[in-house]
């Protein structure tokens, strides 16, 4: 039995607090954290109705690590599920170091400002000897590595669906159907319809910065950057239909890339529609995606802050949604001395989503690997001391997480392949 903290009370929380309630075995208490502890509080009083998993809140600015070691000292918790905003991953990080307990988190760090001096520096240096631009990387969290061993505690970083499920889908390739993988291909298919002229499926902070960067994919261990959205498929999704994917950097690549060296080709793509696109260039055109403060009246404003308050909250989005995703990866490689091909992948419905937890499938598909990771950190399958990402354990116990938690997975050994 288990005591976790839940930093976070968005979309995907949420599911994540679903699910670990569903799991009591596991997890009996939850303690959840959030800067709005009213979201924690009616979420609380809604599963302690029908869950025997003990529930308290706590409001709490993740931004500060101090506020975060003083909770989880309060409360004497076995480990800390982020699912803040990525700008929090290290405060976070440095508080479960000075209590002594494990992390877990779905997304690498990126800074909130992107023109701090001492980011910036580093940043640049990154750019140049690696040659992708991303903001987000796993450099700043691979730096804890060290101080996590001598703690004797395990940070698990990125334990969504991508990153999480799909380099637990590598890690389980690689165990059980290749002697060697020569490719990965990447694919995230959102084939939902939320009924609204624009909006994202997650954090829009997050998610526009991500869609509108340059694209990378690696190649023979080395970085190959294009313009954003430049590199086009059309792709056939089981469950979804024909939908137009494009190349985008991502931060599994980066991770598989260092633990797989001998995967020739790793690419990540992504669906969109073409007004998805055309919103997105648009804002962007206008100046709305810039991360740098501006003056507004006398205030100092974020632009891609602001426009997050005005798009939909991703959170509202469950009950209006329809369709499905399909997210999974395509492997090609040798199998005793003859090409291989696999393609694994789940296919997960919105409206079955929102009638057991509330959420949509976009939420869904990152809160159930959430709670899965910290179950696999607490229960001691996934328990070494160090930084890991999923791919580095041994994937089978999560693999049949998933199909018993409700992202039930599907091995075709004779997929269509990505040009």
């Amino acid at each position: 039995m288990a005591k976790l903290m839940i930093i976070g009370c968005g979309g995907v929380a949420g599911v994540a607090i679903h699910k670990c309630c569903q799991n009591s075995e596991v997890f009996d208490t939850l303690v959840l954290a959030s800067r709005t502890k009213q979201k924690c509080d009616k979420l609380a009083e809604e599963l302690t109705k029908v869950s025997k998993t003990k529930i308290l809140t706590e409001e709490v600015n993740a931004d500060h690590a101090e506020e975060v070691e003083a909770l989880i000292r309060k409360h004497e918790v076995d480990a800390v599920l982020n699912l803040a905003l990525p700008y929090q991953d290290l405060s976070i990080m440095d508080a479960c170091l000075a209590c002594g307990v494990d992390y877990i988190d779905t997304a690498n760090y990126e800074p909130e400002d992107t023109d701090d001096p001492v980011w910036r520096s580093r940043y640049e240096k990154r750019c140049k000897e690696l040659g992708f631009s991303a903001y987000f990387d796993y450099s700043w969290q691979w730096d804890y590595r060290e101080r996590f061993e001598k703690a004797g505690l395990t940070a698990l970083l990125g334990s969504g669906f991508d990153p999480g499920v799909t380099s637990v889908f590598a890690a389980y390739a690689k165990k059980h159907y290749f002697d060697t993988i020569k490719t990965i291909d990447i694919l995230d298919c959102n084939g939902g319809d939320h009924g609204y002229p624009f909006a994202t499926n997650f954090n829009p902070e997050i998610n526009l910065r991500e869609v509108s960067a340059p694209g990378s994919y690696m190649e023979n261990g080395k970085w190959v950057e294009i313009p954003a959205m430049s590199i086009h498929r059309q792709y056939d999704f089981e469950g979804v239909g024909k939908k137009d994917m494009y190349l985008l950097h991502h931060e599994e690549i980066e991770a598989l890339g260092r633990n797989m060296p001998e995967v020739e080709r790793i690419r990540f793509f992504m669906t969109f529609g073409e007004s998805y696109l055309t919103h997105m260039k648009c804002l962007e055109n206008v100046g709305m995606l810039q991360t740098t403060p501006i003056d507004y009246e006398g205030h100092k404003i974020v632009p891609i802050q602001f426009l997050k308050a005005l798009l939909p909250d991703p959170a509202s989005l469950g009950p209006r949604t329809v369709g499905k995703t399909n997210i999974g990866c395509i492997f090609t490689g040798i199998k005793d001395g003859k090409e291989k091909s696999v393609y694994i992948y789940n296919v997960c419905d919105h409206q079955a989503c929102y009638r057991e937890v509330g959420s949509q499938a976009v939420s869904y598909t990152t809160g159930v690997p959430a709670m899965i990771g910290a179950m696999m950190v607490v229960t001691g399958q996934w328990k070494r001391p160090g930084v890991f990402t999923t791919d580095e354990f041994d994937p089978d116990p999560y693999m049949d997480a998933l199909n018993r938690w409700g992202l039930p997975w599907v091995v075709d050994e004779n997929p269509v392949p990505v040009p």
